[in-house]
């Protein structure tokens, strides 16, 4: 199979000119030929092919290789490390406990898609997210200073189930309070509000890895109170003897209730000082041991609004290709985007919190497919970081797997059962080494997001491996770029100039 899939790259190269086929045929070894045909093959069609190294979708889930390092450009004011938060090289990382299962994977992102889509349904329709029962948070039965009122009365507040979007992928350190105390966090541009875990956690708390951040302990930390126009910024805000209570419930059941605060937030070397965010007290859900969720929305909660003094609203991130070994990296600033960022305008009149773009169509093989641009306007397109498998409308999705198919297809590659969601699979067992048709996703202004190899397969095991995209189920939901074909691309987000960009290769 292998074999087939290598005459077929040389092939191409053939027809492409005699300069490459002359060093194709110079070329000793079998996979310096093949390597070299796909540089002939790209070098001629903007890259038909992308080569990829089966044996690198499933990466030791044991070990963590010295991490690459990553320097900020003299322009970024912050940088720091993103990792996957179910690998190695992940600061909650349990050697004791596996990660979770692909199933797993997809279900709970099929539950976030479905979050995010019910948010954006009830924008456009104008009608907000009804609101689930009550969530109560009963006060500490001592005062902690400079933290929870005493009071015996019990706060009420109505969380949102689809508010925001907590179930990401990949986590950073910040520093909260003052000293500094070390929080793993959730990063997630799907969501506005950050919060953390703190302490007395007088209703409940789930696990973490690290200690619970102790308001009593930071010198820096204050309640906002509920006359402060910050407290109106919340979807859901509540009072409790003038202290202001935010609260959020996510798509997959997961819930944070407790104080709005304010404190020292330290990124890298840089300090935010009165930084809004939520104190949790009542948290339980899905968040794999993380101290809390970091949200870079759009939103006036957000991070990146709340430093947009600081950071000018521009942030950049790069997903590593691996959960093995590799890290990441997130910039905050005007120098955060790469020198070869290809930008697209962000579309700002569907809502806040999420990145609206404009996806016009998808290339496969080098070649465009054959779907209407009116498919993908109609539904909308949004970047997001916490969604894992890209969802496009239903026709759209069709197309995108008939013409990869058909060139797997060419190449020789044997297809395999479909997986949950996944629904264009293929069969590498024996194959070290394969070749891809190439997958585009091209944007207003000409941007174009080439998806990296790792980005296009989702691996279940070496007998089936999938095409990373899946369908909406319909041409009417809302499309998000997920963050399988991110990986490796330094993502720019900017709102100041109302662009969001791409650039090859960044990590």
């Amino acid at each position: 199979m292998r074999d087939r899939a290598m005459a077929a790259t040389v092939s191409v190269s053939r027809r492409r000119g005699h300069g490459c086929l002359l060093r194709l045929v110079a070329a000793a070894a079998v996979i310096a030929a093949f390597m070299l045909g796909y540089a002939c093959a790209a070098g001629s069609s903007g890259g038909e092919r992308v080569p990829l190294n089966v044996e690198s979708l499933f990466p030791d889930p044991s070990s963590c290789a010295t991490p690459q390092e990553h320097k900020p450009s003299e322009a970024t004011s912050a940088r720091m490390k993103i990792v996957h938060r179910h690998g190695p090289c992940s600061p909650l990382a349990d050697a004791h406990r596996k990660p979770p299962s692909h199933a797993e994977i997809l279900a709970a992102d099929q539950d976030r898609v479905e979050s995010i889509q019910h948010r954006v349904s009830a924008t456009t329709t104008g009608e907000l997210t009804k609101h689930a029962a009550p969530v109560t948070v009963k006060p500490a039965p001592k005062k902690s200073p400079g933290h929870s009122p005493s009071s015996s009365s019990t706060p009420s507040l109505p969380a949102s189930s689809g508010s925001a979007l907590g179930t990401g992928n990949y986590v950073v350190t910040i520093g909260l309070g003052t000293p500094a105390l070390p929080q793993t966090v959730v990063f997630d541009t799907g969501s506005d509000t950050t919060w953390v875990q703190c302490r007395p956690c007088v209703a409940k708390c789930y696990k973490q890895k690290q200690p619970l951040f102790d308001p009593a302990k930071s010198s820096t930390y204050a309640n906002i109170s509920c006359a402060d126009p910050a407290c109106a910024d919340l979807d859901e805000s509540g009072c409790i003897d003038g202290h202001c209570l935010y609260g959020v419930q996510y798509g997959d059941g997961s819930s944070t209730v407790g104080f709005f605060a304010q404190d020292t937030l330290t990124i890298s070397h840089d300090a935010v000082k009165g930084f809004r965010f939520g104190c949790g007290e009542k948290n339980s859900g899905l968040f794999g041991k993380a101290a809390g969720l970091m949200g870079l929305g759009r939103g006036k909660t957000s991070l990146t609004v709340q430093a947009s003094n600081k950071y000018g609203g521009a942030f950049a991130y790069c997903l590593p290709a691996s959960s093995s070994g590799t890290t990441g990296y997130l910039d905050f600033g005007p120098g955060a985007a790469p020198a070869n960022a290809r930008v697209t305008p962000m579309l700002t009149d569907k809502g806040a919190t999420f990145y609206y773009v404009g996806l016009t169509g998808i290339r496969v093989g080098g070649q465009q497919v054959s779907i209407p641009e009116s498919i993908f306007s109609t539904a909308g397109t949004l970047v997001d970081s916490g969604t894992v498998i890209t969802r496009l409308p239903a026709t759209a999705n069709a197309a995108l797997s008939s013409a990869f198919d058909a060139g797997m297809a060419t190449l020789g590659y044997k297809r395999a059962p479909a997986f949950s969601i996944l629904d264009t699979c293929y069969d590498f067992t024996g194959v070290s080494e394969a070749a891809l048709p190439a997958v585009s996703l091209v944007f207003q202004g000409g941007a174009s997001l080439d998806v990296d190899a790792s980005g296009i397969m989702f691996p279940v095991s070496q007998s089936q491996v999938c095409l990373a995209f899946a369908s909406n189920g319909d041409d009417s939901s809302v499309g998000i770029i997920g963050n399988t074909q991110q990986k490796t691309h330094g993502v720019l987000f900017d709102l100041g100039r109302k662009t969001v960009g791409f650039a090859r290769g960044a990590c």
